[in-house]
């Protein structure tokens, strides 16, 4: 540090950064004493661990604490700065500090940033004890880090700060600065909920009230004016994305209309394409509403091609018809099952051929073999039902389509039920 760097402004978040583990807010599942890595600074031994949560949580501060409390020499890398190169100065530094009985943390920020060979790299080195490993990511491991990784680390979940802790946080900053932030009580609220769980942001908003005039006091318009708003949390590629779309398609199948349009607003505000969620609507309306609802699918393809036609904004009122549409619906699985039993039936029997009774005959070879010998044609019974047999002689008849008792497949129900008496009449 340069003679007069410590008196060089400092960002009010560089600032407030904890200086102990217990000035770190909202992770007490963790860092309590009887949690995980409370009992771990205890003992006084870190084992790795991958530190997952959202951004703006505490997952850097978190790991340089634990390195000063367990006098562990703190190594900090980024994986979208440094390579393999980088990670080989750090492991001879650690060697030569382990020979002279000195310890290392190696921190990795965004680590899932590695590929396979980088993160393959590491693992000698941790194995062997000459580095503590920690991992910090925004990225679900399970896709992002390889097994060998995982097996020889402890993942953490970090919690994105709630209300309560965001509240601290701008306590402690109203203390550093001496005077409360210039705003109403609605407006302080409102401005948790910009941060969206993000202790570093919302220090740099409070920043920015901080550099408005003394006198300055905002209602909630006022700090939507004089502060940008944060663009929700959403990767189209990643986790979130598949995160959002099973929330929407679950509450859709729990008949939860309000809780299906919030998760597809989510969706739209967090920049997602209206044409996949359209396509999704069109494969709910097939797989979880099907025949209790024949309309639905119909809906669904409508709802698609009018916002086709007018595209955004307007077109989304049409996608969002469909969303209440099919979360009221009556739901029914049914097809669904019966496709996947077939399938599974189709595959186990092979080659099994049609009766003969039901093959064509075009040729008088054919004929002489008995292609459509004994055929009954339905349309001549005195009902218009046979009640011949279709499947593969050989195969005992199976019931993959079990109608429920909802919306318009309580009528297919009485229809199969139906022709299933007649069929056991003409088979006695």
């Amino acid at each position: 540090m340069s003679l007069f760097e410590d008196q060089a402004p400092r960002p009010l978040a560089d600032r407030l950064r904890p200086q102990s583990v217990e000035e770190i807010v909202g992770q007490d599942h963790l860092l309590a004493p009887e949690k995980p890595i409370g009992r771990m600074l205890a003992s006084g031994h870190l084992t790795s661990m991958i530190l997952w949560g959202p951004p703006g949580c505490g997952k850097t501060t978190l790991a340089r604490l634990l390195a000063a409390r367990t006098g562990l020499e703190f190594e900090p890398l980024s994986a979208v700065l440094s390579g393999v190169a980088d990670l080989r100065k750090v492991f001879e530094s650690a060697r030569a500090r382990r020979a002279s009985g000195r310890g290392t943390l190696l921190f990795i920020d965004e680590i899932h940033r590695f590929n396979r060979a980088q993160q393959d790299g590491f693992l000698p080195v941790v194995e062997d004890g000459t580095v503590t490993l920690i991992g910090a990511t925004t990225e679900n491991p399970s896709f992002a880090l390889n097994a060998a990784v995982l097996s020889r680390a402890q993942v953490f979940v970090l919690k994105r700060l709630d209300e309560a802790a965001l509240q601290e946080i701008l306590g402690r900053a109203e203390e550093t600065m001496g005077r409360p932030l210039p705003l109403s009580d609605e407006a302080r609220s409102l401005l948790t909920t910009m941060a969206d769980g993000d202790g570093r942001y919302i220090l740099n908003l409070a920043e920015a009230l901080y550099a408005l005039p003394p006198s300055t006091r905002l209602d909630e318009a006022g700090l939507m004016e004089a502060v940008q708003k944060r663009a929700p949390l959403y990767d189209k590629d990643r986790e979130e994305h598949y995160n959002l779309i099973s929330a929407l398609h679950k509450s859709l199948r729990g008949s939860d209309a309000d809780a299906a349009l919030y998760w597809f607003q989510r969706m739209l505000v967090g920049g997602e394409d209206p044409n996949y969620l359209a396509r999704r609507l069109v494969r709910f309306a097939s797989e979880d509403v099907g025949l209790a609802d024949p309309q639905a699918m119909m809906h669904a393809l409508t709802s698609w091609q009018t916002y086709e036609r007018l595209g955004s904004p307007e077109g989304e009122l049409a996608l969002a018809n469909c969303v209440l549409y099919l979360a009221t619906a009556p739901k029914s699985n049914a097809v669904y099952t019966a496709f996947k039993e077939a399938g599974r039936a189709a595959r186990k029997t092979g080659s099994l051929m049609p009766p003969a009774h039901i093959l064509n005959a075009p040729t008088k070879l054919m004929k002489d073999l008995g292609y459509g010998s004994g055929y009954q044609y339905d349309h001549d019974a005195e009902d218009g039902f046979s009640g011949q047999n279709y499947f593969p002689d050989g195969l005992e008849r199976i019931e993959f389509y079990e109608p429920v008792e909802r919306g318009f497949e309580r009528e297919l129900k009485k229809r199969q039920d139906y022709f299933n008496k007649l069929r056991a009449k003409r088979k006695n």
